[in-house]
């Protein structure tokens, strides 16, 4: 009777492990798994593809600065002026393509630039790095703001040259264009993550391919026209356009303008973090790194080598907000009103990796804030409901 009651036992015990087992199987991502959505650390499933990385690349390296190519040139000449831009292209996509590889270490993710940091250096070069880039970041956004309300008064001034004259100076300001910056950016910090920025993204991209070519056909139709223009081997000359002293700072200014515009490191990792687990992040991070640079490239090289042919040294600093053209005012205007366009994506890509930094660490200091925690829902129509955060309000205010 014991040996009986003692192998009932055993038989229901066992049952009780195959119980346990194909619970165990299910929790770990089996067949209607509640983690069937989430990657291997245990987050969401990233979504991002080749096509969203190369957004998010094109819109972070190509700004409106693209349109001020032609006056870096004219300061280099033919022969340095696209050498500098084919040697920072290089030198871009090579180190991007090192970061790429420095996005897991030892199997594990860094999801942020200074993740990467803490990783691989340690120590106090820690919050020397971050340093650096959040002031990068913070820098970049305050440009992007103040380039965004240009091109919107431009658009202003340009209505106002064609009715009065191009004799007239037509001043505008630049303020209430500000504001109307910030109002859409407030709007916009609601997305919760770099993760949910890809379509954003993809229009920013796609207004940079819009007023880069606007900029190209009108520096093939001035070109047409058959002005004579003055250009040369070095750029502007010493003793006629500039003195000694400017020529050699206009110089190094140039070569910093192409180096500033072709800076997206202080974001890679951030974009990088979007990408799905398969194929291997490192792997297409470095196609959408190859994309970006090359498409970014093409169009810096058509537009500052036209841009100067149909300027020559004379070249202004942006030819659509600085007004080397005037007509057709119309086409000027949208090419302005793209620009803006663009820069409030751009913003919005610069400014996540702060906005993240910031909440993450006030979660962290103030877990019971309600200001900090707490989400209001509001309907709005065809849209569904917006999920408004009082924190993230502030904070995108606060970079504004």
């Amino acid at each position: 009777m014991q040996s009986e009651k003692k192998m009932a036992l055993e038989v229901q015990n066992r049952s009780f492990s195959s119980v346990e087992q194909g619970l165990n199987l299910n929790s770990s991502g089996g067949f209607g798994s509640p983690h069937k959505n989430l990657d291997d650390d245990g987050r969401a499933k990233r979504t991002g593809t080749l096509l969203t990385a190369s957004a998010h690349i094109i819109t972070a390296v190509i700004g409106s600065g693209v349109l001020s190519l032609a006056w870096a040139i004219a300061q280099l000449g033919w022969i340095a002026g696209p050498a500098a831009l084919m040697a920072f292209s290089v030198i871009t996509w090579f180190t991007s393509t090192l970061l790429a590889d420095c996005y897991r270490s030892n199997g594990s993710r860094n999801y942020t630039y200074m993740d990467v940091v803490r990783a691989n250096l340690g120590g106090v070069r820690i919050q020397l790095c971050g340093v650096a880039q959040y002031g990068n970041l913070i820098g970049v956004s305050i440009g992007y703001t103040i380039t965004a309300s240009i091109s919107m008064a431009a658009v202003e001034r340009s209505n106002c040259f064609h009715r009065k004259g191009h004799h007239e100076k037509c001043y505008t300001s630049d303020t209430p264009y500000m504001a109307i910056f910030a109002g859409i950016q407030i709007f916009l910090s609601q997305i919760p993550n770099f993760h949910k920025l890809g379509w954003l993204s993809i229009i920013a991209a796609i207004m940079s391919f819009a007023y880069s070519t606007i900029g190209l056909g009108l520096s093939i139709a001035k070109i047409a026209e058959g002005e004579d223009v003055r250009t040369s081997l070095t750029g502007v000359t010493v003793g006629v356009d500039v003195t000694a002293t400017e020529k050699l700072w206009r110089t190094f200014q140039a070569l910093g303008d192409i180096a500033f515009a072709y800076a997206f490191s202080t974001v890679l990792v951030e974009i990088q973090d979007t990408l799905k687990s398969t194929p291997p992040e490192n792997s297409v991070m470095k196609k959408a790194s190859f994309i970006g640079v090359s498409i970014t490239t093409f169009f810096y090289m058509l537009c500052g080598v036209l841009g100067y042919a149909a300027f020559g040294n004379n070249a202004p600093g942006n030819f659509l907000t600085g007004f080397g053209f005037y007509d057709p005012f119309w086409l000027i205007d949208f090419g302005n009103i793209c620009i803006a366009i663009h820069l409030i994506g751009a913003y919005q890509v610069f400014c996540q990796p702060i906005f993240q930094f910031v909440e993450s660490s006030s979660r962290i200091r103030w877990p019971q804030s309600r200001f900090i925690t707490n989400e209001y829902a509001v309907s709005i129509p065809l849209c569904g409901d917006y999920h408004f955060n009082l924190s993230a309000s502030c904070g995108g205010l606060a970079m504004l």
